[in-house]
């Protein structure tokens, strides 16, 4: 499956001397595709890695949980056991009446109210009158009491209480301010939510003068409210005496001068004159209006009749003479039309009938006219009526104005006189109103409960003080685990290398303790299973199966890399695979001590052409280990870097390349060097060895990123040295190499227990590597 060139009996390769390239080489090496770690979304929060933090951690947690427990302990212990006692009072809105813009107004029903009444409650001035009506100017303990929180409290505890200082040492004055600051210092008044009750509580060491100072400061409270209300009454009736007095002279001299000033100037002292000159004046603009109308209408009709229609004007038409003669003219001329069939108009009859006609023709047109000189005479009548109207109108507009010149003055006399007037009337009602009011002697606030001496004390509260130091310390050592997580810069689970360095982890290699070369020999031993478990990842890891050149190396030395190697050429030469390993640390080269060869020459006598090509074979060098051979470092040179980055070294790993299965590269650390950057460059595949515990994850990071940046393509990385058996990897790591299946089960072995539990391991390990081989055929890890 490996052997994608593979070809019958070992080849070794040929190079030309002085330095001559291979035929044929190309230094452009065929890439072939590998499976990249996907990138995963970030799994957010996880408790069972939390968990694991707790259990890793552990110890350092319970000491710092123990400790905070005794410190909670020890600081209950420290403080003075207090008692509360506490009275419920209800505030009574509107509370009380006060003067406020010259009116009586009851207090706003809002929270200024309840706020007013808390303060008040703990005012120096309350404070004082309860120290003055308990006597606590002159009591020790009050004044003296033991300190909330203090060593002295502990050995109290045991021998009894302290001597506290002597009263006769301070005066009246500072021992009542020594009682008002205690009292104010242990008071508290609050709202009852939802209510108008106010919770007036005091803490005292003593349980009995808790209950009596809370219930005497409500009372103290209630005959202060008393004493202000029967006071504010009291000043502000005198206040209002004083203003009714004022207020009845300046009325008394505001009338007479206003009666003095209408007699002055001939205003009646009703001040109704400039009402009957309006009177008169809208009387004759309302006849000068009608006299108007009268004229325009007679004016109207004059024009019709003087027109030549006074035939059809309403006098003319309901004139009863009128109507009359031209009922006679209408007889006359039917019956002269009668006639007329008979006679002749010259007929005698009927020149008298026509005489008659025309008088009475006569007769209408002097009715007519004499009513026309009526009309005239009307209309003359209304013209005359007008211009008397309005001569008047003029007359009483110049009295009105000359009456509102003289109205001004008398006006603002009279309004001084009834604002006067008014001030004196409510200042009378008010007096009345005062009066009754300042025999009410009723306070403010009302008593709910009055408080009851306490049973236990509220202060100290073990419970409260274990839970919040409790709560400090596991907040203190969270802040120590996470302070350690980050100063802790190291690989400890491969779910790091995943998620820092995004490649996939191809092994895991546990720590062994004791002998490593005896263990590494060993092939049931865990490392080894582990070994075989990454020579299975890297054959699956490209599409076309393993590398065929693979350069092992890491960000610094000391990670087990060359190891690794050794032990990677083993595994794969255990499964037919002629494998070439190239000690290419041509500054600290270790293989040939490992495999117990001569390293007088190597692959530096290749690169320099220090060798012939007839004695080219002796350089590679079978081991010990069937199908690996060594091409080790050579002598040591002044310029590795330089002999790396040649064309010759090009040719060789192509060379070997076309005559062994594998090549694995055995490489100088990456950091501080070039020699790594340039046979990652060489090689068709890097394998990074990490070291758990060891290398920096920067260091690690800087060397992964020195490595894509000379060209070279990282195909995964193996987590060597991790101690599977500390808490803070998971399960699935440690059961890995708890134990592990025997080989040849079906025929019973005698074997210890050591040797059943490495039997048990190997097949932990076996499992974990299918599902390692499962995930990389997915293109998709999931250790996590």
């Amino acid at each position: 499956m490996l052997d994608r060139n593979n070809s019958s009996g070992q080849q070794v390769p040929a190079f030309r001397g002085q330095g001559g390239a291979v035929a044929g080489y190309d230094p452009a090496l065929d890439r072939r595709g590998y499976g990249e770690l996907p990138v995963e979304p970030d799994e957010g929060f996880n408790p069972l890695k939390l968990l694991l933090y707790v259990v890793k951690y552990r110890w350092l947690i319970v000491i710092a949980l123990a400790i905070a427990l005794v410190v909670g302990g020890v600081v209950t212990l420290m403080q003075t056991p207090k008692y509360r006692a506490t009275a419920r009072v209800e505030i009574m809105v509107p509370s009380a009446r006060v003067l406020e813009d010259m009116d009586v107004v009851a207090q706003s029903s809002d929270m200024r109210t309840f706020e007013t009444a808390r303060e008040k409650l703990k005012s120096r001035d309350l404070a004082r009158r309860v120290v003055s009506q308990l006597g606590l100017a002159s009591d020790a303990s009050f004044l003296f009491p033991a300190p909330d929180f203090s060593v002295g409290n502990i050995f109290a505890r045991v021998f009894g209480s302290a001597p506290r200082a002597s009263v006769d040492d301070f005066g009246a004055e500072q021992r009542e301010a020594i009682a008002v600051a205690n009292l104010l210092a242990d008071l508290d008044v609050a709202l009852v939510r939802g209510t108008s009750l106010l919770a007036v509580s005091f803490a005292s060491t003593d349980r009995e003068k808790a209950a009596a100072i809370a219930n005497q400061v409500v009372r103290s409270y209630m005959d202060q409210q008393v004493d202000r209300t029967v006071e504010t009454s009291v000043l502000a009736r005198q206040f209002i005496e004083e203003q009714v007095r004022d207020l009845k002279q300046r009325l008394e001299s505001s009338e007479a001068e206003l009666v003095a000033y209408a007699r002055s100037v001939g205003i009646s002292s009703t001040g109704t004159d400039g009402s009957l000159v309006s009177a008169n004046i809208r009387e004759i603009n309302a006849g000068l209006s009608e006299a108007i109308r009268e004229r325009l209408t007679n004016e109207r009709i004059l024009a019709q009749a003087e027109s030549g229609g006074a035939g059809a004007l309403t006098q003319v038409v309901e004139s009863e003479t009128i109507q009359s003669l031209q009922t006679r003219k209408a007889g006359l001329q039917a019956e002269y039309q009668q006639n007329l069939t008979i006679y002749k108009p010259d007929f005698p009859q009927m020149r008298t009938m026509s005489a008659q006609i025309a008088e009475i023709d006569r007769q209408i047109q002097v009715a007519m006219a004499a009513i026309v000189a009526g009309i005239r005479l009307n209309y003359e009548g209304s013209v005359r009526a007008e211009s008397d109207l309005r001569a008047k109108l003029a007359e009483l507009e110049q009295a009105q104005a000359d009456f509102q010149d003289k109205n001004i003055q008398y006006t603002i006399l009279q309004r001084e006189v009834e604002s006067n007037r008014t001030q004196y009337q409510a200042l009378i009602g008010k007096l009345n109103e005062l009066t009754v009011v300042s025999e009410l002697r009723r306070a403010n606030i009302e008593v709910v409960d009055f408080a009851v001496t306490p049973g236990s004390p509220y202060a100290p509260s073990i419970a409260r003080n274990l839970l919040i130091f409790l709560g400090v310390g596991a907040a203190l050592v969270a802040a120590l685990i996470y302070l350690l997580e980050l100063l802790n810069n190291k690989f400890n689970v491969p779910d790091q290398i995943e998620a820092d360095l995004q490649l996939p982890v191809l092994g895991i290699i546990p720590l062994m303790p004791g002998d490593l070369s005896s263990v590494l020999h060993d092939t049931r031993s865990p490392i080894s299973e582990a070994y075989r478990s990454l020579r299975t990842s890297l054959q699956f890891a490209g599409t076309d199966g393993a590398p065929k050149t693979l350069l092992v190396t890491s960000a610094e030395p000391g990670e087990s890399k060359s190891t690794s190697a050794v032990k990677l050429a083993e595994e794969f030469a255990a499964i037919g695979v002629r494998v070439l390993i190239i000690d290419a640390d041509l500054r600290r080269p270790t293989l040939h001590r490992q495999f117990k060869i001569n390293n007088t020459t190597g692959l530096t006598n290749l690169l320099t052409n220090t060798v012939a090509q007839e004695d080219s074979n002796a350089i590679f060098k079978p081991t010990e280990v069937e199908n690996v051979t060594l091409l080790p470092s050579g002598p040591m040179v002044p310029n590795p870097a330089d002999l790396l980055s040649s064309h010759r070294m090009g040719a060789i790993i192509h060379a070997c390349a076309k005559a062994y299965d594998m090549v694995i590269i055995d490489g100088p650390p990456v950091l501080g060097l070039s020699d790594a950057l340039i046979l990652s460059r060489l090689s068709e595949a890097t394998l990074l060895v990490v070291s758990a515990h060891q290398v920096p994850r920067k260091a690690a990071q800087s060397a992964l990123k020195r490595l894509r940046s000379a060209g070279g393509h990282i195909i995964g990385a193996t987590l060597n040295k991790l101690d599977v058996k500390r808490v803070e990897y998971s399960y699935a790591y440690r059961n890995m190499y708890s134990s592990y299946y025997g080989y040849g089960g079906e025929q019973p072995k005698l074997e210890n227990k050591e040797s059943q539990e490495d039997n048990a391991l190997a097949a932990r390990i076996t499992r974990q590597a299918e599902r390692v081989l499962g995930r990389l055929r997915a293109y998709r890890p999931k250790w996590r």
